[in-house]
């Protein structure tokens, strides 16, 4: 006589549930990488002075660190963790590049304003390169 899986609940509830405690550890692994890329992300941005170059998206992305941290802590939260982790890196990411891109444009108009002092002390015409 041939057995089914039926035939041994024992076996198959020990399996299920190997499979859910592997499937929760990579979720939860998966969350935790993904949060601490947003950390970075956003400690990056910071340090590159996006606090007061482009404030809206440095604080969405801190609001989605955390919220991807209370998500990490609620077993139905974990796999939505590493998208809102995601999104916190992307914000983050986005917050440092604008902040780059004004830091630069600064300097540029530093620069371009020490030229046009520079011409005027020189008397020479605006055109002259």
């Amino acid at each position: 006589m041939i057995r089914s899986f039926a035939q041994f609940p024992g076996l198959l509830c020990a399996a299920c549930l190997a499979f859910a405690a592997i499937s929760t550890a990579d979720a939860q692994e998966a969350a935790v990488a993904e949060l601490a890329s947003a950390q970075a992300a956003v400690q990056r941005a910071t340090d590159a002075d996006a606090d007061q170059y482009a404030p809206d998206l440095i604080q969405a992305a801190r609001d989605k660190v955390s919220q991807a941290q209370a998500l990490t802590e609620t077993r139905s939260g974990r796999k939505q963790a590493p998208q809102v982790a995601l999104q916190a890196q992307a914000d983050a990411d986005l917050a440092r590049a604008r902040s780059e891109q004004a830091t630069v444009q600064a300097k540029l108009a530093q620069e371009q304003s020490e030229i046009d002092r520079l011409r005027k002390a020189l008397n020479l015409p605006e055109g002259t390169p």
